[in-house]
């Protein structure tokens, strides 16, 4: 067996294999339109919106430049702190875009704070709740909270790819209007969906444009079950599947993802690693390297145990490693990941 411990993709929940083995359902019949219903409803429930949740063919990035591109006109004045690869990739996002968007920029492995986002001018503010890239968990109630009341008519959107059935979130009892995310992270199914949810205030203010991107032309499809395009109909009934299984426990499942990243952490301090994040996300724990040992050598002791993990990215690429039980890991599965943690840094730490 190979433990996939990387930050997404990851190891696939199985309802998710058991769905993704029935034969091809094709998406323009009633099944696949039931099917396609009843995974939106649930996916609203995941959000926590009362509003509508878009299904989109595509990345997580897909989802992200979906929302740039409908909730803010070329030329509109967005906010977009940067505090790791993700939150840089939205700021990118916005120029290309057409936005008017100004980043704030932080060390990686910082959060902003609401003091940071109290800035009056903005059409919107752009965040990244969990950012995978350092293993970092922003306050988004405080932020968009302090956002909209120096710009009560501004919109907050949200990448919440690694947060959405990880931890609790909630659009409109934390403000945000808009987010987004993908089913190759917490909801533990292959890559290929992307997700839009739009809050019933996001609904009123949309400004489709693009073609295939176009959030008006899918919402009018999606509320009868259809998708403007072809959809990646077996991958929804994945997702729905996982939905019905983990959203009936979803506090107990939230509360052994937030303990399954502590164990991680707690595994690596104890042998003298230095955490990355100020705030610790529990989609990822992120470590400095050990003082002259290469990514490559961790890397290494990892897979020789048949465990995948990640590096760096960005300016931290070569100078820390991350590993994540985001996927379909139970509490006795996480405790053989932490012995094999200890045993493979045992291989290149120094004796002490």
């Amino acid at each position: 067996m190979e433990w996939l411990l990387t930050p997404g993709p990851v190891q696939l929940h199985p309802k998710a294999l058991e769905a993704l083995s029935r034969p091809q359902l094709h998406h323009r019949t009633e099944p696949a339109r039931a099917l396609f219903l009843e995974a939106r409803s649930l996916l609203k429930r995941a959000f926590g919106t009362e509003g509508e949740v878009l299904v989109l063919t595509g990345s997580g990035t897909l989802a992200m430049e979906a929302l740039a591109q409908n909730l803010f006109a070329p030329g509109e004045r967005v906010l977009v702190p940067v505090y790791g690869k993700f939150s840089e990739r939205f700021y990118e996002i916005a120029l290309a875009a057409g936005l008017r968007a100004e980043r704030l920029d932080l060390p990686y492995g910082r959060v902003p704070r609401p003091e940071d986002v109290a800035q009056r001018g903005f059409q919107g503010l752009l965040l990244v709740h969990s950012e995978t890239s350092t293993g970092a968990l922003v306050d988004l109630p405080a932020l968009a909270r302090a956002f909209k009341e120096a710009n009560p008519e501004g919109l907050v959107g949200a990448d919440m790819v690694t947060s959405l059935l990880v931890r609790e979130v909630a659009l409109e009892a934390y403000g945000v209007d808009a987010a987004v995310s993908g089913s190759q992270k917490g909801l533990m199914c292959p890559p290929g969906l992307g997700f839009v949810a739009l809050s019933p205030r996001a609904l009123e203010r949309l400004k489709p444009r693009g073609y295939y991107l176009d959030l008006a032309r899918e919402l009018k499809a999606q509320r009868e079950g259809e998708s403007a395009w072809t959809p990646a109909i077996n991958l929804v009934g994945a997702v729905k599947a996982v939905l019905e299984a983990v959203m009936p426990h979803l506090e107990a499942h939230l509360a052994l993802k937030a303990w399954q990243n502590a164990l991680l952490y707690q595994v690596g301090e104890a042998l003298g690693l230095r955490p990355v994040p100020e705030v610790k996300s529990p989609a990822v724990a992120a470590f400095y390297l050990p003082e002259g040992v290469p990514y490559g050598a961790v890397k290494e002791a990892f897979a020789r145990r048949n465990a995948v993990i990640a590096g760096g990215q960005g300016p931290l690429k070569g100078r820390i490693f991350r590993l994540s039980l985001m996927g379909a890991y139970d509490r006795y599965e996480a405790l053989g990941v932490a012995a094999l943690f200890r045993e493979a840094l045992a291989d290149i730490l120094p004796a002490s």
